[in-house]
Parts: structure tokens; C-alpha cells; sequence
């Protein structure tokens, strides 16, 4: 892994950020709704589920959800039900994550700004304004975004495809991730990635090039602020 003065020594030429855990602070959403499904079936997650779910598409999460649970004939009905949840809660409860705001405040003006998430583009797009950042962003991707047939995480479309719209290449972009399944995406697509948020067991971080506890760490802030 990269310590951190090699990575915030250098300045990429565009930053790619996820939203669900790294900008907005939707994670706790998705474990709720994930819940609420399952106990609208009757049914339990099963121990450790949360975390195997995490930065998972919706309806790839569904389909584990059924799977989890030995009942794949419910897999339609328990996607159905996660995103009816999930979309019900964040309209009610849109919290960005901490230092999210500002960074991006700092950064915008400075570089292409985008997001690529997993999630439905009126998923990202509606908690972004909600939040008050969503004018900072030059370009959202999701999967399946406009004609292209673009892949969910971990394929690395989104950020291939953001770097793209950005005009930077993949190599010259900064990716910005809570999960280890972006963090694959991003490391695939050719992008550098930072990790935040509380560290994933094992050797998981080390796929990222720097892992950080949380956005509103002091030394981001201040190569934000010189970058």
C-alpha cells in the first residue's frame, strides 16, 4: 500500500468518488431495508450478511438475499422489496458522511468532479441535491447509464466510464471508496484509490492506495486545500 505522503504528494487530474458510504451516509439505510425485506418474507439475515452485501448492486444484492437464505424462487420479490425500503428511508433521512461536504466544496472548480455508484441513478442523483452537493458533480454514472451497457461493481464500468466523461485518463484519475468491492472496481478500471471509513478485516485494504478512517481527515484536508 502507498503511505500517505506518496499518495497526497501527488495530484490527480480528476476525482471519481462512490456515494453510499463514502458520500452519503446511506450504508446504514441499506442494512435497515435489507432487514425489513427479509422480515416482510418471514425472514432472518443470516450472521455476517451485512458485510458480505456491502457496495453490492441492489438486485445483485437480492439475488444473495434469496441465495442467503436458500429461497431463490424469492429473489424478485426481495429485490423488489430492498430498493421499496431503501428509497423510502433516504428520502426520509439524507445525511452526508463526515468531512464529505467540504471536500468536495474544496475540490470542485479545481478538477472534474464525478460520482460512480451502484446504486439507481434517482437513488444518487436525489440524495446528492437533498444534500446540497449534487452542482459539484460534472458527471454521475450508474450501471447501464444512457446506451452503453455498463456494469455494476466490482466490473470496473463506472469508473472506466467516468474517468472517460471527465477527459482524464484512468491513470491520472483518483477514486474515492468505502468498499471493497469499489475498490476492486476502481483498481481494475486503472484509477488510484483511496479507501475511508472503518478498515475492512484481513488484508482488504491493502488493495486500496491509501486507506483513511473518514473524509475530514486533516491531512486530506490539506491536500485538498494546496491540491
Amino acid at each position: 500500500m502507498t503511505t500517505t505522503a506518496q499518495l497526497l504528494d501527488w495530484s490527480p487530474r480528476a476525482v471519481v468518488f462512490d456515494c453510499d458510504g463514502t458520500l452519503m451516509d446511506s450504508e446504514r439505510h441499506w442494512q435497515e431495508a435489507r432487514n425489513l425485506a427479509f422480515r416482510e418474507f418471514g425472514l432472518q439475515a443470516p450472521p455476517g450478511f451485512a458485510e458480505q452485501a456491502k457496495g453490492v448492486h441492489y438486485a445483485d444484492c437480492g439475488r444473495l438475499m434469496a441465495e442467503s437464505v436458500h429461497k431463490p424462487e424469492l429473489t424478485d420479490g426481495l429485490t423488489a422489496a430492498l430498493l421499496d425500503h431503501f428509497l423510502e428511508l433516504v428520502t426520509d433521512d439524507p445525511v452526508t458522511m463526515p468531512g464529505a461536504a467540504h471536500l468536495v466544496r474544496l475540490l470542485a472548480g479545481r478538477m472534474p468532479l464525478a460520482v460512480a455508484s451502484n446504486c439507481p441513478m434517482v437513488v444518487v442523483e436525489g440524495s446528492l441535491e437533498r444534500a446540497g452537493l449534487r452542482a459539484y458533480f460534472q458527471h454521475i454514472v450508474v450501471p447501464d447509464t444512457g446506451d452503453a451497457e455498463v456494469r455494476p461493481k466490482p466490473w470496473p464500468d463506472v469508473y472506466a466510464l467516468a474517468a472517460r466523461l471527465c477527459g482524464v485518463p484512468p491513470e491520472e484519475t483518483l477514486a474515492v471508496e468505502d468498499s471493497l468491492t469499489g475498490v476492486e472496481a476502481a483498481r481494475t478500471a486503472g484509477l488510484r484509490v483511496l479507501g475511508v471509513g472503518p478498515r475492512p478485516p484481513g488484508d482488504g485494504a491493502e488493495r486500496a492506495d491509501l486507506w483513511l478512517p473518514s473524509l475530514h481527515t486533516p491531512e486530506l484536508l490539506t491536500w485538498a486545500e494546496a491540491h
